[in-house]
């Protein structure tokens, strides 16, 4: 029998119907792999989870995933729940998540490791980015519960070792999810009007959800922008959180958190002690020291009898000079000596000396040594010099030596 027949969307509408009515598949919890993820201007998440042989289409609407404490990845192995059934408008079916967690591990675990890496990665837990805690701060911000135990024990502590610091409570919830954007704003509103000089933000011990107020990114990022040094005080020692990470000193628990922020006032009145009992010790020894040169000092001759150094110095002088004296004598006569010996020298290299011996220098009228006839004519006048005078005489011919050769 023939059937009527009908149009895409009234049977896009039936398989919808028979998939909606179906117990097992309005809710059902998938395991697998997340791809093709993304998510649309309208916070609702579109992605496709997939195994070695097929794949399924999923969405998930902004209000089942603002609740997700992570961040969904492609490649991530999960675990959906969720309904399935049908989108009329492609007769596509698909699986509309409500929720998601990692598979194999819990949620806030996941969460956690996952937001630590990626401020790791862009710098906000570099050493270099630390601040100092100050050594005796004036007045400290105490971020935290305003009624819990915490902030007793701090402000008893921070009373006990150092009273002179101020202790500023700002009330915060740490625990909700109000607590991170109210963490915030304290931390800025202390930055903004400068009101301490250190800040410890803390609160007591916890389960991961209690304190997950502390793992927020944008409470550690207003970690992060705080130009206050923040101590990091959060539940108990085996406790840690991203805030611990990105603060300038992390402490075990609110407890030692007041401890780190000042010094002990009786520790410092001991080391006080110490260095004045020390300081006095050494004064003494210089004391003693000076006393001892300033006796040896009265004990000195010189200051016993004056005038005697005074003699042995003008003594000494004497002495001195005397010996200048002597040996000042000795180079003269050295030089003198010295000098007789080069007149000896010179002397027997003058050539006045062989005048004596009965030879004579002849000279022109231009006062030139004659050395050869050629230097002299008949009628010129010479100058004839012996040993006690000189002769002026006229040339009236010239003879060369027969030795000599002609020329």
């Amino acid at each position: 029998m023939m059937r009527e027949p009908i149009s895409v969307t009234a049977l896009n509408q039936y398989v919808k119907g028979l998939l909606d009515r179906d117990r097992l598949l309005s809710q059902v919890l998938v395991r697998s792999e997340i791809s093709n993820y993304k998510v649309y201007p309208s916070g609702h998440h579109y992605f496709s989870l997939k195994d070695a042989e097929s794949s399924v289409r999923c969405v998930m609407f902004r209000r089942e995933a603002a609740s997700l404490r992570f961040r969904p990845e492609n490649g991530m192995k999960v675990v959906v729940s969720g309904r399935v059934s049908v989108f009329p408008r492609d007769g596509a079916y698909q699986l509309y998540c409500s929720q998601m967690v990692p598979d194999g591990v819990g949620e806030l675990a996941y969460a956690f490791e996952q937001l630590k890496n990626r401020l790791h990665r862009e710098g906000l837990f570099d050493l270099a980015h630390k601040k100092p805690i100050p050594a005796f701060p004036h007045t400290i911000a105490l971020v935290t519960s305003p009624a819990g135990a915490a902030v007793r024990d701090m402000i008893r502590i921070l009373g006990a070792r150092w009273p002179m610091a101020k202790v500023l409570v700002v009330p915060v919830r740490v625990q909700g999810a109000e607590a991170p954007p109210e963490l915030c704003q304290a931390l800025d509103l202390v930055n903004a009007c400068q009101l301490a000089d250190l800040i410890i933000l803390g609160r007591g011990g916890g389960s991961m959800e209690d304190l997950w107020a502390f793992n927020d990114e944008e409470v550690a990022r207003a970690i992060y922008r705080s130009e206050i040094p923040v101590i990091s005080a959060v539940g108990h020692e085996p406790d840690v959180t991203i805030a611990d990470f990105v603060a300038d000193l992390r402490a075990a628990t609110p407890s030692n958190g007041a401890e780190l922020a000042v010094p002990d006032q009786q520790e410092l009145r001991d080391t006080l002690t110490h260095l004045d009992a020390r300081l006095g010790r050494a004064m003494d020894r210089t004391l003693q020291q000076q006393r001892q040169r300033v006796q040896r000092v009265q004990g000195s001759p010189f200051l016993q009898s004056p005038l005697r150094s005074i003699q042995e110095k003008r003594l000494l002088l004497d002495y001195q000079q005397q010996r200048m004296a002597h040996g000042m004598e000795r180079q003269v006569q050295a030089h003198r000596q010295a000098m007789g010996r080069l007149a000896a020298s010179l002397e027997a290299l003058s050539p006045f000396r062989v005048l004596g011996r009965g030879y004579s220098i002849t000279q022109g009228q231009d006062g030139a040594v004659v050395s050869a006839i050629g230097q002299v004519k008949a009628g010129d006048s010479l100058s004839v010099r012996v040993s006690d005078g000189t002769i002026t005489c006229t040339a009236t011919g010239k003879e060369k030596h027969r030795w000599q050769k002609k020329s």
